[in-house]
């Protein structure tokens, strides 16, 4: 689809935009979050550190500016089991806005930690003189204190730790404000925003004996407006959809979405091909979208036997699946996310990603790359479609804004992946991480 029939452009980035090697670990951007009003934009990297973005209202279009930064988890050392606990932010989920401070709640491995963000005024004591005040000489000068500057302050309200034996993978505000879910390996927590000290386990999938385990967690999420419906899924490719209402422990589930695979065509990677990377579940609520190594499925959560859709990401994979087992990029996992409309996106391999329409139909691929800015600052036309919209178009019947160079398998960098990202909830615009940068698109 050329770029004048699908009208994405590329609009900001934040970020190093030279071409340099010295790109730390740390740098790397590991989660990126819009608000609820997608104002704000919110991302954490693996060191660490929470950098907040605020929509620029002096500018056209959608288009951010800095707010602030602050360091969200230190690393730590478990010394009962001798393990170092990273700094790395999993995940960020904004709390519905209140009062003139922003809550979100942020997670490494083990602990979450919920954030008030709010401005704060600087106050400085004036200096006073006889001289330039109408007091009497021998009156006391009480000292005053003045308005100075006003900064963004970051303060951790609450912690919630000690709660989860195995990685955090996922956390998820519910619909009632008040609540959320945390999810490891082998658990998910419910918790109350206001108490920190005590968690419910409400899915423990962990056996007896260890040696019998087959499967583990991969991602939760509340359902968006009845507080009681969550669902989980497995690295067996399973999603499952638990009511809260029917027991204490949501090991009942409602309703399971499996899509049996052919015996025949099973190989030593089906089981870890089939694992869900993540599940997110529509404005609506009617669906689910799960994303897999190869495939984003559409399920209808009235119907649990197949999938309302399957959409092939990266056919041209399948041949290279030991090399992908070699270099452990076929363990990777991509995000998937749906926009207000129902249209979908998830990543890829060379900073591409992938946007289809609300059947599944459409793939419109764009690539997050830094030469897209030299592109737009030479105002070539030769730009080979980089950043979906500097010119570029679909060539050789291609349906998208890329050319046959950035769609082909054997030219990709494995290294350079998108694995994160986030749908603004009322607009058509994605905020895109690629390595260090953040990288923003607009439909116009």
């Amino acid at each position: 689809m050329s770029e004048a029939e699908h009208n994405w452009k590329f609009a900001q980035c934040f970020g190093d935009k030279n071409d340099s090697d010295d790109i730390t670990e740390a740098d790397i951007i590991s989660t990126v979050e819009f608000d609820h009003t997608g104002d704000y934009l919110a991302t954490g990297d693996k060191g660490g550190r929470v950098v907040l973005f605020e929509r620029n209202e002096s500018k056209k279009g959608c288009e951010y500016k800095f707010h602030t930064e602050f360091q969200s988890h230190e690393p730590e050392f478990d010394y009962l089991k001798s393990l170092e606990i990273e700094e790395k932010i999993n995940k960020i989920k904004w709390c519905r806005r209140q009062n003139a401070a922003h809550f979100l709640l942020s997670t490494n491995d083990k602990t979450i930690k919920l954030w008030k963000v709010f401005e704060k005024s600087l106050k400085m004591v004036a200096e006073h003189s006889h001289e330039n005040t109408n007091t009497a000489p021998n009156s006391l000068l009480l000292p005053k204190f003045t308005h100075h500057d006003t900064i963004i302050a970051a303060v951790p309200r609450k912690v919630y730790a000690n709660a989860h034996a195995y990685h955090i993978n996922s956390i998820s505000v519910n619909s009632d404000g008040e609540t959320y879910i945390s999810a490891d390996d082998l658990r998910i927590n419910l918790w109350n925003l206001g108490v920190s000290d005590q968690s419910f386990n409400i899915v423990d999938i962990k056996p007896v004996n260890m040696e019998e385990l087959t499967e583990v967690i991969t991602a939760a999420e509340f359902h968006p407006q009845h507080c009681h419906l969550l669902m989980y899924s497995s690295s067996k490719g399973t999603i499952k959809l638990s009511d809260m209402r029917e027991a204490a422990l949501c090991d009942q589930n409602a309703k399971v979405f499996e899509n049996t695979e052919d015996a025949t065509s099973k190989s030593f990677f089906s089981e870890i091909i089939s694992s869900i990377s993540d599940v997110k579940f529509s404005h609506d609520g009617n669906h689910i979208l799960a994303r897999d190594y190869m495939t984003l499925k559409i399920w209808d959560i009235r119907k649990e036997s197949e999938p309302v859709k399957t959409i092939n990401i990266h056919d041209g994979l399948r041949n290279k699946f030991c090399d992908l087992y070699e270099n452990d990029c076929i363990f990777d996992k991509f995000e998937c996310h749906w926009s207000k409309d129902g249209e979908m996106m998830t990543g890829s391999y060379n900073n591409i990603f992938h946007i289809y329409d609300a059947k599944g139909e459409n793939d419109i691929s764009l690539q997050a790359d830094k030469s897209a800015f030299k592109a737009k600052r030479i105002g070539s036309a030769k730009n080979r479609g980089l950043g979906g919209g500097f010119g570029g178009r679909g060539k050789g019947g291609i349906g998208n804004g890329l050319g046959k160079d950035e769609l082909d398998v054997d030219n990709w960098d494995f290294n350079r992946k998108i694995l994160h990202a986030s749908w603004h909830p009322r607009e058509n615009s994605i905020a895109v991480a690629a390595t260090n940068n953040l990288f923003i698109f607009s439909q116009l």
